[in-house]
């Protein structure tokens, strides 16, 4: 019975997509293309091409040992070859070579995973400190994203508190990055950020991580999921309208696990039994959702590692879609947009 049920649900899945309208503008299809320890080749961006994705998303890395410490590392020798600015630019160039185009997404890495929305100096003289660590982070990667001709620049992922208390240096800092890139900019706003983000005005995107809860069953079905998303698409269609902005998914995807789409957001390392349906229930409604949306550009999957072959599977309940049911369909609805 188990089997036969999923294989209505994949079926009404296929049936989906193969009625899914085709714009003349190409949806932005992109992947979160994890850094790694080496350097990547032609070999480890097929499978990008063969997913159809027409971008992925480049991110490297900043350090920091605690939420209150206003310093910020990066581009250490320690660090992995693909958080750097010599590897972002690699994997810049190898990517293009292959037609797909990028997004360069410096993040901030706090020191045992603490979550970046946090990040809040005690006093105003840790405020200025990392006003100035942050902005030579973000603005020596700006001038990687130009020399490296990025598509698209993100001047910032997941850092609600820093920008809630620093609206002005923030603005600040999109004039001198532009001064810097000429491309595209974005910011990457928390699912439950970008009501409060106040410079979208700045922007040439209204960037989300769509880590939205859309369904607290065990193994939500599309239309649950469909339901569950109303709400937060009347408010997300809302600030595109009043920005008259493209509203740009930074980051989106689910875990093959029981539950996916109650807290999306998730990122322990509980065992929780592997569940490859309810990833591919929730992607397909996320899909239904949004990809024919004139005012939706994209967005890119998380996430995606260079070592296709080894990565993800049939016992894995992380959030990578790869050797997982959720590939074909990513895939599906990629080629059809």
């Amino acid at each position: 019975m188990k089997i036969f049920k999923y294989f209505l649900s994949f079926t009404l899945v296929i049936f989906l997509i193969s009625c899914a309208v085709t714009h003349d503008v190409q949806k932005i299809n992109g992947v979160s293309f994890v850094a790694s320890r080496v350097a990547i080749d032609s070999s480890h961006v097929k499978p990008v091409v063969e997913l159809h994705a027409n971008y992925a998303a480049i991110m490297p890395f900043g350090f920091t040992s605690s939420i209150d410490n206003p310093n910020i590392g990066y581009s250490k020798s320690w660090q992995w070859f693909g958080e750097t600015k010599e590897g972002a630019k690699h994997y810049i160039k190898v990517l293009n070579k292959s037609g797909i185009k990028v997004m360069l997404k410096p993040q901030i890495w706090v020191n045992d995973g603490v979550f970046t929305g946090k990040i809040k100096m005690i006093n105003e003289t840790d405020w200025k400190i990392l006003e100035e660590t942050y902005s030579n982070f973000i603005l020596d990667f700006a001038k990687v994203a130009e020399e490296a001709h990025a598509d698209i620049f993100c001047i910032g992922t997941e850092l609600e508190s820093f920008v809630t208390n620093r609206p002005d240096y923030w603005k600040h800092l999109i004039s001198e990055v532009r001064k810097i890139y000429k491309g595209k900019l974005t910011y990457a706003a928390n699912w439950n950020e970008f009501s409060k983000t106040p410079f979208w005005n700045l922007l040439d995107y209204i960037g989300i991580d769509a880590y939205f809860p859309v369904s607290n069953e065990k193994t939500p079905t599309i239309e649950e999921c469909l339901k569950g998303w109303e709400k937060h698409k009347a408010t997300i269609k809302s600030f595109n309208e009043t920005y008259d902005k493209p509203v740009l998914f930074t980051e989106f995807g689910y875990r093959s696990v029981d539950y996916s789409g109650k807290a999306p957001w998730t990122v322990d390392h509980t065992e929780n039994d592997v569940n490859m349906e309810a990833q591919v229930n929730t992607t397909t409604a996320l899909f239904e959702t949004f990809w024919n949306e004139e005012w939706f550009a994209g967005g890119f999957v998380w996430k995606w590692f260079h070592f296709h072959d080894k990565a993800g599977g049939e016992n894995n309940n992380r959030f990578t879609p790869q050797n997982k049911p959720a590939e074909t369909v990513i895939s599906s609805y990629y080629q059809s947009n």
